[in-house]
């Protein structure tokens, strides 16, 4: 039996659906499919009931799964175990990696010198798959407003709270502003093309009674912020990633917006190493707070770095 399926089994189980599950996993849906089905095969068994809207497990698939997310803990835990301790695995998503996690991962590498550190860069729900599995040993990872995250196996440490910012072109008539409403925006145009991104704005607009108006699908950061200083749109952008954010753009808080929450992520019972690496990721997170000591007993900040302006 592959052990992937498994992982796979667990994932639509929790998620009540192949679509869902494939989107948490980086797969396709007629991949989790083949997945489910191979397995399902092998144990001669169907373990889960399809309906139009999802699935729903069969009691052989009631009983599989408690013997799966038993495999998949005790895999982990050898993954852990044999694992050199002389290194940390660490997943985040893209705006920690702006400033946050180079910061932690800084201050971490001159405190423990001799701890080898990787970094693998995606989406909250595929990184909570991989810590899940082993293959990560820690997650920076956020939960929107509405969306908060279901710990499960995972221990959960606040790190900041991650306030949202307009992104508007330099000459924009409400570039001098120290703070925007929501409102003041009605028929602007809007930069967006990820994801989680898009369902931020448009659930931010809907609860003022408004719709956006998405001009322009742009992922990446650096395409989104050359079509904002062109003048195309506006984008929104986390504190996290404003330290990033190139000289002819100007960004404006919101008002009275909720804020995406940043964690990182760890399989319960935290190791010394995780421990410490979270330890560094709060002191990096403090906007304004940096001190000539480094956060993690090093020898302190290189010369020109900067903070990133995120609220503690």
């Amino acid at each position: 039996m592959d052990v992937s399926w498994l992982a796979v089994f667990t994932e639509v189980a929790a998620r009540k659906s192949f679509t869902a599950a494939g989107e948490a996993l980086g797969y396709t849906q007629s991949a989790v499919s083949r997945q489910i089905a191979s397995l399902e095969g092998e144990l001669g068994v169907a373990l889960f009931d399809r309906h139009p809207r999802g699935v729903e497990l069969t009691e052989e698939g009631r009983r599989l799964l408690e013997h799966a997310i038993a495999i998949l803990d005790r895999l982990a835990a050898a993954r852990h175990d044999v694992h050199d301790v002389g290194q940390l695995r660490v997943g985040a998503f893209d705006t920690a990696d702006a400033d946050l996690v180079p910061g932690a991962m800084a201050a971490f590498g001159r405190a423990h010198p001799s701890v080898v550190l990787s970094l693998v860069e995606s989406t909250t729900d595929p990184l909570l798959a991989r810590l899940r599995t082993g293959e990560i040993d820690l997650a920076v990872v956020s939960a929107y407003p509405g969306r908060p995250l279901e710990a499960g196996p995972f221990a959960l440490h606040h790190l900041l709270d991650d306030p949202l910012l307009v992104a508007l072109p330099a000459g924009h008539r409400l570039a001098g502003r120290t703070s925007l409403r929501l409102a003041e925006l009605e028929g602007e145009s809007w930069i967006e093309g990820f994801p989680e991104g898009s369902e931020t704005l448009i659930a931010l607009h809907r609860r003022t009674g408004l719709r956006p108006r998405i001009a322009f699908a742009a992922r990446e950061w650096t395409a989104k912020q050359g079509f904002v200083a062109a003048g195309l749109g506006l984008a929104l952008v986390p504190s996290l990633a404003a330290g990033a954010i190139r000289p002819d753009i100007t960004l404006v808080p919101l008002e009275d917006e909720p804020t995406r929450t940043v964690y990182a992520a760890t399989r319960k019972g935290v190791a010394p190493l995780q421990s410490e690496f979270i330890r560094c990721l709060r002191e990096t997170s403090v906007a304004g707070r940096w001190s000539s000591a480094d956060p993690c007993g090093g020898a302190g900040l290189l010369p020109g770095s900067s903070p990133p302006r995120a609220r503690p």
